[in-house]
């Protein structure tokens, strides 16, 4: 699904987090963009999973049988990719490996509230990363 920019994004799972559950984020307005189908969002399962994982444990019962239903219209506007190659190890948390590797085969951008834990791959492997901030300060100029 090509979103209305054409660069490719994988939404690392703090995004997700933060923007369905604090409407007064730079990381909502990007997940309200997502749902409007305005970014061209790239996912492999192994992330698809850990949104669901993440959201289902942090989230009251109640809270995450209606996110759920976001979730997965998130999901319906996503690019699923195949991790064809892995470049593991690429962060010092684990975690977010899958990620590195969902970005790299989709040759995509990561969004992440977390940067320090990307610098390893930023460095050795050339991968882009943003906060959610400096990605809404590029669509302020891309859409100029």
């Amino acid at each position: 699904m090509d979103g209305f920019l054409s660069l490719r994004i994988v939404i690392d799972t703090n995004i997700v987090f933060e923007g369905l559950t604090n409407k007064n984020s730079a990381a909502s307005l990007i997940m309200d963009a997502w749902l409007a189908g305005l970014l061209n969002v790239h996912v492999s399962n192994a992330l698809a999973y850990e949104y669901m994982d993440v959201l289902s444990r942090k989230l009251s019962e109640m809270r995450w049988k209606k996110m759920v239903l976001v979730l997965g219209e998130l999901l319906t506007k996503a690019d699923f990719i195949d991790t064809y190659y892995s470049w593991r190890p690429s962060s010092p948390d684990p975690g977010d490996d899958h990620v590195i590797d969902c970005a790299m085969n989709a040759g995509a951008v990561v969004l992440t509230s977390n940067v320090r834990d990307f610098r390893l791959a930023e460095e050795s492997l050339g991968l882009q990363v943003m906060n959610p901030v400096e990605f809404l300060n590029y669509l302020a100029v891309e859409l100029e």
